[in-house]
């Protein structure tokens, strides 16, 4: 992406970020109605947890708090991959369905992680 940055919206790991939120809500619809409070609930929250940290923290004002909630969005992801897996274990997931959110999920943690890089390496202002 080009362009000067303005906005939590400007970054592209938000942006992926938001597209995985969107990808969970899909595949959890499938998930038995019994899963609506136990696992459907906990994963939707944690993709949810992925962008909305990147963006508090961007909006915190401060690198530290940047990169404290930059942190945190990754460990949502993980938990996302690690609940995904349960699901597929469980019988709630098609392989087709899984392995794309997979590859955004890795996608995605490869931008976080370079954005901790490059907001952890910078010098203060």
């Amino acid at each position: 992406m080009a362009g000067e940055i303005r906005s939590y919206r400007d970054l592209r790991v938000w942006q992926a970020s938001v597209e995985i939120s969107l990808a969970v809500y899909g595949l959890t619809k499938i998930f038995p109605a019994d899963e609506r409070f136990g696992l459907t609930r906990q994963l939707r929250r944690a993709a949810v947890s992925i962008p909305s940290n990147i963006a508090e923290g961007y909006g915190r004002g401060t690198r530290s708090d940047y990169l404290r909630f930059l942190r945190v969005a990754r460990g949502s992801l993980y938990e996302v991959e690690t609940q995904l897996l349960i699901a597929a274990r469980l019988g709630f997931l098609n392989e087709d369905g899984r392995a794309e959110v997979e590859q955004q999920l890795k996608e995605c943690g490869r931008m976080l992680a370079a954005l901790i890089k490059s907001v952890d390496t910078k010098s203060p202002a």
